[in-house]
C-alpha cells in the first residue's frame, strides 16, 4: 500500500506550509504530510520553505533575521493558488497543536554546523514536549543536518532527501544511518526503489502530482509519494 504525503500540506491547492494547507490535507483524509523548517531568530522552528520571505510573503530580509512573534503576523499567501483569508507563517509548535497527522516528514535544508545542531536540538526537545517521537521524522540533503542527527539525537527517524544521481543515495543514506529516502521521482527506478527496501529504507517519491505517475509508483511499490494535490491523490490511489 503507497501512503500519501501531502507536500507542504497542499501546496497546489492552498498556500504552501501556512495552517490552512495542513488542515486543507487534512480534509482530504490525508493524514501523513511533509513541511520545510527554518529557525527565527530566537530559536523557534517556523515552518517556510525558503531562508527568505520575499517568495511566499513578498517581504525582503531573511527567516533568522526576525523572532517568531513577529514572523507570525507575515502573511504568507502569495505566489500560491488564490486565497481569501491571510495565512501567517506558523510555527511548528501551531501545527502540532491543531493538526492530527499520523506521520510528519520535517525537512531541514542545508546549514552550518552550529545552525543544524541547533535546529536538530529544537526538533528533538517540540517533538519530546508533544510525545511526537515515533510520528516524525526528520530528512534533509545536507550532510550537516544529519551528522547532527546522529550526534545530539539518534532517537530521531532521520531521512536523506535525494535530488540528483551523482552519489549513490543508497549508499549516502546508511552511511548516515537513515530510515527513510525522499527520493526525487525521476531517480525512482523499479530497480533502486527495491534495492532500498531491501535496505531496509522507506521509499517516499517526491513531487508526484500527475495521476498516471502516482498510480506507476503505486505499482513499482512506492512505500509512500509526495504530492501537491493530496485530493487528486486520494482520489486516484484510494484513502491510504
Amino acid at each position: 500500500m503507497t501512503l500519501i504525503y501531502g507536500h507542504r500540506g497542499a501546496k497546489g491547492e492552498s498556500p504552501e506550509n501556512t495552517l490552512a494547507s495542513f488542515q486543507h490535507c487534512l480534509s482530504h483524509g490525508v493524514k501523513h504530510c511533509e513541511l520545510d523548517l527554518h529557525l527565527s531568530r530566537d530559536g523557534e522552528l517556523m515552518v517556510i520553505h525558503d531562508p527568505s520571505l520575499k517568495r511566499t510573503t513578498g517581504r525582503r530580509g531573511k527567516v533568522a533575521e526576525h523572532d517568531a512573534e513577529e514572523l507570525e503576523t507575515y502573511d504568507a499567501r502569495k505566489g500560491g493558488p488564490g486565497w481569501l483569508r491571510p495565512c501567517p507563517i506558523p510555527r511548528l509548535a501551531t501545527l502540532f497543536e491543531q493538526c492530527d497527522f499520523e506521520h510528519w516528514q520535517l525537512e531541514v535544508k542545508s546549514a552550518s554546523r552550529t545552525r543544524a545542531a541547533r535546529t536538530v536540538l529544537a526538533i528533538q526537545a517540540l517533538t519530546e514536549r508533544f510525545g511526537l517521537k515515533d510520528k516524525v521524522t526528520v530528512t534533509s540533503s545536507s550532510r550537516e543536518v544529519l551528522r547532527a542527527l546522529n550526534r545530539l539525537a539518534p532517537e530521531l527517524s532521520r531521512g536523506l532527501v535525494a535530488e540528483y544521481a551523482w552519489l549513490d543515495p543508497l549508499k549516502v543514506a546508511k552511511h548516515h544511518g537513515c530510515d527513510m529516502l525522499a527520493l526525487n521521482w525521476t531517480l525512482c527506478t523499479p530497480e533502486r526503489l527495491l534495492r532500498a527496501q531491501k535496505q531496509g529504507l522507506h521509499v517516499s517519491v517526491w513531487t508526484v502530482n500527475e495521476p498516471a505517475l502516482m498510480r506507476r509508483l503505486a505499482d513499482f511499490g512506492a512505500d509512500s509519494i509526495i504530492t501537491d494535490f493530496p485530493g487528486v491523490a486520494a482520489k486516484t490511489l484510494g484513502l491510504r
